[in-house]
C-alpha cells in the first residue's frame, strides 16, 4: 500500500484530501499545527503528528518522508492575509521558501509525486496579462512557488500544481473561512457587486483532483480545476439569503469606476498602517469586473474528479458560517 504524506492534514483541504486518499486505498501520514480542531477528527489508521514540520532538521524531514510515495502540500498563506509591508517578502517566506525546501528534501527521500495546492490567481496571471498580476505579491509568489518546486523535482520526482478557485464545504471543528464575508454583509441594506464572476469547487472535488494528480498528473503541469461558475451578484445573493436578509438587503451591480476611490482608500489606509494586501484592493476589485471562469472539461476528465451539487455545498457552507 502506497503512503501519502499530507502537510496540513487537519486543515480544511488537507482533511478532505486525507479522507479521499484513504478511500482510494492509500495509507496516510500527516503533520499539522496544533491544536486539533476536534479530538476524534482523524481515523485511527492515520499517522498524525502535531507540530511545526519546518522546525524539523533536514535529516529528520527526509526520515519522515522516506516511506512515502507522494507528498501533498496543503498548507501556506492565502490572499486573505494582510501582512506587514512588503507583502512580497511575507508571501515569499510563507509559501515559496517552505515549498522549495520540502520539495528538495522529498526528492532526496525518494518521494515520486509532489502536489501543490496553489491558486487560480496564478492561472489568471497568465490568462490576463494586462493586469500584470505577476507584479502583485500573492499571485507573483504563487507562480514562483510552482516554478521552484518544479525545478527541485527535476530528474526523479513529478511535481504538479492544482490552481484552486473559490472552495466550499464544511468540516468538524472549524468555522468556514467564508464567515469573514458573511460578516461584511450582515445587517447591510446595500452590498454592491461588480459585473464579473468566479470559478468554484467543493473541497471534495479538490481532494479528488489531488488523488487524480497523484495517479495521472505529469511533471510541471498546472491544473486549474472548476466545478461551477457563478457571478458575484448571484453569490452575494446566496449570502444574503443565508443571513435571512432578503427583505432588506439589495445587491446592485455597480460600475467599477463608481467605486474605485473607495478601493484606493482601502489601499491607502493599509499603507498608513504599514500593511500591504497580497493583491492591491484596487487591482483585485478590478479583476472582479472579469469573468474568472474556468472550463471543468479542461481538467475534470483528466484528473477524474466528479460533478457535484455545488449550490447545496455553498448553502451548507454559509449556514455553518452563522
Amino acid at each position: 500500500m502506497k503512503k501519502i504524506f499530507i502537510l496540513g492534514g487537519t486543515g480544511f483541504l488537507g482533511y478532505y484530501t486525507l479522507q479521499e486518499c484513504l478511500a482510494t486505498g492509500y495509507s496516510v501520514k500527516t503533520m499539522a499545527l496544533p491544536p486539533m480542531p476536534k479530538d476524534d477528527l482523524l481515523p485511527d489508521e492515520v499517522e498524525c503528528t502535531l507540530g511545526n514540520f519546518f522546525e524539523l532538521s533536514d535529516s529528520d524531514i527526509i526520515d519522515h518522508l522516506s516511506d512515502c510515495y507522494g507528498v501533498i502540500y496543503a498548507a501556506g498563506a492565502d490572499e486573505r492575509t494582510i501582512p506587514q509591508k512588503p507583502a512580497f517578502k511575507f508571501f515569499y517566506e510563507a509559501n515559496v521558501l517552505p515549498t522549495q525546501r520540502l520539495a528538495r528534501l522529498a526528492k532526496q527521500a525518494g518521494v515520486e509525486k509532489f502536489i501543490i495546492f496553489g491558486s487560480y490567481f496564478a492561472e489568471f496571471a497568465e490568462r490576463l496579462p494586462d493586469y500584470h498580476l505577476e507584479q502583485q505579491a500573492y499571485p507573483g509568489t504563487r507562480l514562483l512557488q510552482e516554478q521552484v518546486a518544479f525545478c527541485e523535482g527535476e530528474g526523479s520526482m513529478a511535481v504538479m500544481s492544482l490552481r484552486l478557485p473559490y472552495i466550499f464545504g464544511t468540516m468538524p471543528g472549524r468555522t468556514p473561512l467564508w464567515k469573514m464575508f458573511t460578516d461584511q454583509i450582515k445587517d447591510q441594506p446595500v452590498f454592491p457587486a461588480l459585473k464579473g464572476g468566479t470559478a468554484m469547487v467543493t473541497a471534495h472535488q479538490v481532494a479528488q483532483a489531488a488523488v487524480g494528480a497523484l495517479e495521472k498528473g505529469s511533471h510541471r503541469e498546472t491544473y486549474a480545476i472548476c466545478g461551477h461558475n457563478m457571478s458575484y451578484k448571484e453569490f452575494y445573493e446566496m449570502m444574503v439569503d443565508a443571513l435571512g436578509q432578503t427583505d432588506y438587503t439589495t445587491i446592485p451591480v455597480v460600475a467599477y469606476e463608481s467605486m474605485v476611490d473607495t478601493y484606493r482608500a482601502i489601499d491607502e489606509e493599509a499603507e498608513k498602517n504599514n500593511l500591504e494586501h497580497g493583491i492591491k484592493i484596487e487591482v483585485s476589485t478590478k479583476l472582479q469586473t472579469e469573468n474568472l471562469y474556468l472550463d471543468p472539461d479542461d481538467t475534470m476528465t483528466l484528473l477524474g474528479y466528479q460533478k457535484e451539487d455545488l449550490i447545496t455545498s455553498i448553502k451548507e457552507t454559509l449556514t455553518a458560517c452563522l
